[in-house]
């Protein structure tokens, strides 16, 4: 057990005591911290005099797990993710102490509101969606589990670009979430690593006669370590995530300083340095394509240098490495730490091919996210050729041990070779990166189960007969401890009330609920939890965007990131469809409804952004229509992001899950829906058919076609045109988006949108499944206005979700995949 040593606020005397020594600490932080008086204490210096006191806790406890961790010759997980999406840490830390009424008493005292205090903490957005919030649910989950794992990524100054609309427009603003200090993170002056890049690679015979080779002539930057807390809940145990800034190797040349040639003399630093400056950096240009590649290696060298590091502190070779390390890649990103074990194995150890490909074969693990064949990262042989030339060299290495391996095991099918190459030979020949992964790990998981049946019959069905069981699924998961118990503590509080607070570390638990899902009693107090949530997110989008939204109307929510196959398209032309019925007197419709779209695309991504703005401009006209005032409204939040979220989530009636099926690897958004009671509208894709399985069919509002009829109809010949002449209702929806219904202004702005459903093909068949869409949200419709029925699903959705916690996911991984115990 890692015990605590006992200091202030957190020993075990009364509440008033822990109180009070609460707010000498947030005197003293403030005072010695930062340098202030506390007697002008303001929200800003409080929060951070909190947040000093927070961190303190965590660091005693961190201490005592990582001495456990050693003690005990645990094996070590390494979760690799060039993506972590945290949320704010403040109330998270709070939680996890227990300490939210110690804490709320202690402002209180001091004059603040925690909630209002926890608005001073900036969101920091290391990640673009789903891939960086997964990987910070898993680590919520290595540290519930009492696993020695840790998360490594990149410490960006800038991260996801901080979204704004104008005239409709999505606009992008840099998001500088380290503005005013990041008083959660700990430097590791100590861990510092040097990264090289460029160069060339040359052998030379070592002092055995062995041939081996070096890097020369490189370009070196340092990597700092930045250590940030990952508490458990219900003991002591704190693991970190370990994220790599870029910093010079040296701060500027001397020699130009002393010339007046202060640029140049700068600019080392400045060039090496922008390798942690901001997430995702356009890869539109080659500068851009480089810089994207100089990320995913510089944070797997120095993540790899620093495992390495630790395992020689206590042993000496190297036989043991893969009984100690499970390293698991979160997608493609990091895959270059295959070719970078090899070499660090190779060429500064002094392994042998044959023994360090066999450490690397048993130590790396795959995570594939994707079905689509065209998102499946790639790189041109030229540019990593020329950014990592020892590398290049051990990975046509590895592809030719490989291709030698299959023509001898498969001597009848000689395309297999070009097939399943990691090299793409074309007019310019480009490294799979994902075939890499494949070959170099152990273990490929998809997540969720339609996903990894689509890997293993479609996408990397080739890879599948060659590696039988090597494939495998494993569904994901998310942290209950932030998206229920954290976010949603009206509904956590009459959950606990029930059942007890044991849900919150085992979410199976939640079966308990059933019984009280005809409680007529329970009904009423699960509807009056719901109907707060959606006052909250009110008062909130009155705050952000200047629209009122009626708190008895159903709160429909398509929150996810912008792209043409999650369909945000299809939600906005069934709002357009509905408008109509009114304005033309031809039917009202049975309940008020209140539409909210959230989710930022992609800079680059043209179509996505005008997306968008059809929908901020129906929107505009919705909303200033009186006709329809009261009955229907559309609200487009700016700037998703995790602590928006956690507003919109516990809010929703209704959870819109609609990608196209076959296109969805999982998704997390509709776990965390259904796990506050909101009802999904979905197609069969990702992980909603595992959430039917687990609520039941008539729990949930399934639509459209399958991912089978999908492929057959495109198979087909799948003709939009039918359907558009077929349905007089598309005729109209489509009819009043081309003529400018929705943009006067500009007539002709939404024509590449129509353009995209009719003569462009339609790609993501929205119009083939519009139809089925607005019958089932009539359906929708009439079962909202059995408020006991509802109430009823809504509670059975809850009960059901205990199979997508991310401890389940995260014990899977560790029993089947890293074979890792937890600390006893």
């Amino acid at each position: 057990m890692v015990n605590q040593d006992p200091i202030p606020g957190e020993t075990g005397d009364g509440s008033e005591s822990r109180v009070e020594a609460l707010k000498q600490e947030i005197f003293y932080n403030i005072r010695f911290n930062l340098g202030l008086d506390p007697e002008e204490m303001n929200r800003y210096t409080c929060y951070m005099g909190l947040a000093f006191s927070l961190k303190n806790r965590l660091i005693n406890r961190w201490i005592k797990t990582q001495k456990a961790c050693r003690d005990n010759l645990s094996k070590r997980i390494f979760y690799l993710s060039l993506e972590f999406l945290p949320g704010r840490f403040l109330k998270n830390y709070i939680v996890s102490l227990d300490m939210e009424e110690v804490a709320r008493k202690a402002l209180s005292d001091l004059g603040f509101d925690l909630d209002a205090i926890e608005e001073e903490e900036w969101d920091p957005g290391l990640g673009n969606g789903g891939l960086g919030r997964l990987a910070s649910c898993y680590m919520d989950s290595v540290a519930r589990l009492r696993l020695p794992g840790y998360g490594y990524g990149i410490r960006y100054d800038f991260g996801i670009f901080y979204q704004v609309l104008k005239d409709g427009f999505q606009q992008e603003k840099s998001d500088n979430w380290m503005r005013r200090g990041n008083p959660w993170e700990i430097m590791r002056f100590e861990n510092i690593y040097k990264v090289g890049f460029y160069g060339r690679s040359e052998a030379y015979t070592d002092i055995l006669g062995n041939q081996r080779f070096r890097l020369v002539d490189t370009q070196e930057v340092m990597a700092l370590a930045c250590d940030m807390m990952i508490p458990g809940v219900g003991d002591e145990f704190v693991t970190n995530m370990r994220l790599w800034t870029a910093t010079s190797s040296r701060e500027f040349d001397l020699d130009f300083f002393n010339r007046g040639d202060y640029i140049r003399a700068a600019e080392d630093k400045v060039l090496s340095e922008s390798i942690s400056k901001v997430l995702y950096p356009s890869d539109e240009s080659e500068k851009g394509k480089e810089l994207r590649l100089k990320q995913q290696y510089f944070f797997v060298s120095a993540t790899l240098q620093d495992i390495i590091f630790q395992y020689r502190k206590e042993y000496q070779s190297f036989d043991a490495f893969p009984d100690w390390a499970a390293i698991q890649l979160n997608d493609t990103h990091p895959t270059i730490a295959v070719p970078e074990l090899m070499r660090l194995l190779m060429d500064d150890y002094g392994l042998s091919w044959y023994e360090a490909w066999s450490i690397c074969g048993k130590t790396f693990a795959y995570t594939n996210h994707t079905v689509l064949p065209e998102a499946l990262e790639t790189w041109p042989v030229s540019l990593l050729g020329r950014l990592l030339p020892r590398h290049m060299e051990i990975i046509y290495e590895i592809n030719q041990r490989f291709l030698d391996d299959l023509k001898k095991t498969y001597p009848d099918d000689p395309d297999l070779s070009g097939r399943l190459s990691i090299i793409q030979e074309g007019h310019t020949k480009r490294i799979r990166m994902a075939h890499l992964a494949i070959i170099g790990s152990h273990s490929v998981n998809g997540v969720a189960a339609l996903h990894s049946h689509i890997l293993k019959t479609s996408l990397f069905k080739e890879f599948n007969r060659i590696y039988p069981g090597k494939i495998r699924n494993v569904t994901n998961g998310i942290t209950p401890r932030r998206w229920l118990h954290q976010s949603n503590p009206g509904l956590s509080g009459l959950i606990t009330s029930v059942i007890g607070p044991g849900w919150v570390s085992d979410l199976s638990l939640l079966k308990n609920l059933i019984p009280y899902a005809d409680d007529s009693r329970f009904q009423s107090q699960w509807q009056k939890v719901k109907f707060e949530n959606k006052k909250r997110l009110a008062r909130y989008t009155l705050r952000k965007t200047g629209k009122g939204v009626n708190p008895n109307s159903l709160f429909d929510i398509h929150a996810k990131r912008m792209h043409e196959y999650k369909r945000q398209l299809l939600n906005i032309l069934h709002v357009i469809h509905l408008y109509a019925k009114i304005r033309e007197n031809r039917a009202d419709i049975p309940v008020a409804r209140s539409f909210f779209f959230a989710g930022k695309a992609a800079p680059a991504y043209l179509q996505a952004k005008l997306i968008i703005k059809l929908i901020t401009s129906v929107s505009e006209t919705i909303n200033r229509d009186p006709l329809v005032r009261g009955r229907l409204s559309v609200i487009f939040l700016p700037n998703y992001c995790i602590s928006q979220a956690e507003k919109l989530i516990p809010a929703a009636d209704i959870s819109e899950q609609i990608s196209t099926a076959g296109l969805e690897a999982s998704g997390t958004g509709n776990m965390k829906f259904a796990l506050n009671g909101a009802l999904t509208i979905g197609t069969l894709d990702g992980a909603n058919v595992e959430i039917m399985e687990e609520v039941g069919k008539e729990n949930i509002f399934i639509f459209g076609l399958t991912a089978d009829e999908v492929v057959q109809k495109k198979q087909a010949g799948y003709n939009p045109v039918r359907y558009y002449e077929d349905n007089p209702e598309i005729i109209k929806i489509l009819d009043m988006i081309g003529s400018g219904y929705f943009s006067p202004e500009n007539p002709r702005l939404f024509d590449p949108i129509v353009h995209s459903l009719l003569a462009g093909g339609d790609y993501y068949l929205v119009l083939a499944d519009f139809e089925n869409y607005a019958a089932t949200q009539e359906t929708v419709a009439k079962t909202y206005m059995d408020q006991s029925l509802w109430t009823r699903m809504s509670i059975l959705n809850t009960a059901n979700m205990g199979k997508f916690s991310s401890d389940r996911a995260v014990q899977e991984y560790a029993d089947h995949i890293w074979a890792a115990t937890p600390l006893p």
